[in-house]
This record gives structure tokens, sequence and C-alpha cells, in this order.
């Protein structure tokens, strides 16, 4: 007789996200550099974004996103027994982003680290997660991303100096049912992809001021659109879902063009879309845990939702997820 193995499910149980209160508009740009507000807006789809104060940093904004899981979570901070960071904008490398929070909230017993993988960085997170759960290494996690583009961006760059802002997420996971909010992660993928295109030299962030540039925008493009599809319509065809069952669809927010491209190929309507690169330009990996914690209401039960990304390096991941 062959025994059924059943795999511990993963849910998230809490999502939460902080923005700084500085609002950069458009009109910054064209004041001190001379580009036009409108052609910010029809190059990007963005009207503002967020910049730290100086009194804010990376771990910073991780931590004010943790405050709100210590207030509000079902789960008690002192239950966590992993502890993942991910970010590419890192303020110390050594004190990682994670373990800031684990000192902050005197969270012990934890196994803790961060990892990037650029803006796929919070999927790639998650999949570590969920490996750490299936081999029962972990029971209940949480994931700060975090990105602080701001102190390494070059304002003054007419390509992309104008696109990033500033956020953090905060997710905790757990395999048991919790709160009527509670969303089913069904599946995750995540590629490595180094060895295509421009690779390593799309978007760069060298660390220090104005380190961080994306010198090849076009090959970025052309690849987050050819692979946010990809890994879309992978990880629903993996499940048996039609796009047409997909309730909402979350991209990472680099582009509204990119997103609007790649919601027409999939034949996405309008009403499935979840964006907010509008308000708050691309926040890299922290873009599509913000999304979610913006719209953690608005989901029913049973409705289906993909988070699809594509980061430097390059890299791509997609989420299906399942409201419970």
């Amino acid at each position: 007789e062959v025994e059924t193995v059943i795999l511990p499910v993963m849910i998230i149980n809490f999502v939460s996200s902080y923005t700084p209160d500085a609002v950069i508009s458009n009109l910054f740009f064209t004041e001190n550099y001379g580009v036009l507000e409108q052609n910010i807006f029809s190059k990007s789809g963005i009207r503002e974004r967020r910049r730290t104060s100086l009194r804010e940093n990376t771990n910073s904004m991780g931590i004010e996103a943790v405050k709100k899981v210590f207030l509000d979570s079902p789960i008690p901070l002192n239950e966590i027994d992993l502890i993942i960071g991910a970010t590419y904008t890192p303020y110390d490398t050594v004190g990682t982003l994670a373990h800031a929070v684990q000192k902050q909230f005197n969270i012990a017993n934890a196994k803790c680290f961060t990892v990037d993988s650029a803006c796929s960085s919070f999927v790639n997170a998650l999949e570590i997660v969920d490996c750490y759960f299936v081999n029962n290494k972990a029971k209940k996690a949480l994931i700060i991303v975090s990105e602080n583009n701001s102190v390494y961006n070059d304002y003054s760059d007419e390509k992309s100096g104008f696109l990033w802002g500033d956020g953090a997420a905060a997710v905790v996971l757990s395999n048991e049912r919790y709160s009527d909010e509670d969303i089913e992660v069904i599946d995750i993928n995540t590629t490595g992809l180094g060895n295509i295109g421009k690779s390593i030299e799309g978007v760069y962030l060298k660390p220090g001021n104005g380190g961080l540039k994306m010198p090849f925008g076009k090959d970025v493009f052309q690849f987050a659109c050819t692979y946010m599809i990809q890994e879309t319509e992978q990880i629903l065809r993996k499940n048996n879902i039609s796009v047409n069952q997909l309730n909402y669809f979350i991209t990472h927010q680099a582009n509204a063009r990119i997103t609007d491209f790649v919601a027409k190929k999939l034949k996405l309507n309008t009403a499935q879309i979840l964006t907010n690169i509008e308000q708050f330009g691309n926040t890299g990996s922290a873009s599509t845990p913000i999304v979610l914690s913006q719209n953690m209401r608005n989901f029913k039960p049973n409705d289906l939702i993909v988070i699809s990304v594509f980061g430097g390096g390059y890299s791509s991941g997609a989420v299906l997820l399942k409201k419970l």
C-alpha cells in the first residue's frame, strides 16, 4: 500500500506595508533637471514616488512595517522561527535587514538571513520559506522586504532617475489558518536569468551614491515583458487554471507600460490588474507585497491572484495565491 504524503500548506496570515511621508512629484525632475512631467508619465506611468528622510533607511522602513505586524498580526512575533529579509538596497550588509528586525523585536530562536535577487527578491524569499516548511525546519515565518532606492539613485539620470521610490512590506506565513484574511500560497516558481540579454549590465547597483543605473532600459523592458508573461502562463497551466479564471494580477511595479503590455498579451482586463506605480514609482522587490497589502480587504473567498515579477540580474518569478 502506497502511503500518501500530504505536504504542509503555506498560508499568508498577515501583510503590512510602510512608505515614507516625503512625496517627490514629477515636477521635481522638471525644476531640477529639465525633464518634462508629461514625458515621465508617458514613459513610465509614474506621477509621484516616496523618498526616505535623513533619519530613515532600509532597516528602519522594514521595522516600521513589522510594527504593524506586532500590533495586528494573529501570530505573535515571539512565535516566529524564520526571519528572511529581502532587499537589493541594503543599509548594512553585515547587520542585515532581517537581523535589524530580529534585534528590534527581540525575536529569539529564529533562523535569520537576508536574500537578494533584485526586484524578484520577495518571490525568492517566499520560495525559501516554502522549502523550510516542507522540510519541517520552520513553521512560522516573517519576510521583510524593504527598498531604499533613493539613497543609491542618481536623480539627474535622464534614463532612469525618475523611476525609483522607497517602501517596505512585511509578510507573516505559517501552515495554519488564523483569520478571514488568510491567503493560501498554491504555487511558486523562480528563475535565474543571468545568462540572457544584457544580464548584469542591464540594470545594476554598484554600492555608493548614484550607483543605481539602468543603461539598457530597452533590454530590461523586452525581457521583463517576455518573462512575466511566461512565468504567469506556466504557473496557471501547471495548476489547470485559465487566465479568465484569474481574479487579480499583480506585476512587479517597474513601469506601467510593461504592466499594460503583459496584461494585453495575457488578455486580462483592467479590473483584474492591481497597481500602485502612479503614486509610488518602482519600489523594487517591495512593490508586489505593498500592492498586496493595499488590497487585502478587497479579496473575496476563492479569489485567485497571481504575482509575476522580473528583476535585474536578470531574474523572474511567479506566485499563485488563493483567498481562503
